[in-house]
């Protein structure tokens, strides 16, 4: 099932990404931010156990900022999983 999640706080402004009936996560991507990294964090995460995903990104920072992407993909995930 795809979805999309607008996020709040960040450099990026959307992520789009799917989990299929197994709880795996595909296709993550971020709509702006740092290119570089946001893509990096796609591969990483892709065919992993959603949940997980959410156990290790959530709470993660950028700088001064109280969220960060892989923070709000978290939070994405998470309400996605609700």
């Amino acid at each position: 099932m795809d979805y999309e999640f607008m996020t709040k706080g960040v450099c990026s402004k959307k992520i789009n990404f799917s989990i299929d009936e197994e709880g795996k996560l595909h296709h993550v991507v971020f709509l702006g931010g740092c290119n570089g990294n946001l893509k990096a964090i796609g591969k990483l995460v892709e065919g992993m156990d959603a949940s997980e995903v959410v156990k290790i990104l959530q709470g993660n920072t950028c700088g001064m900022r109280p969220t960060s992407c892989a923070d709000q993909l978290a939070l994405a995930i998470k309400e996605r999983l609700k």
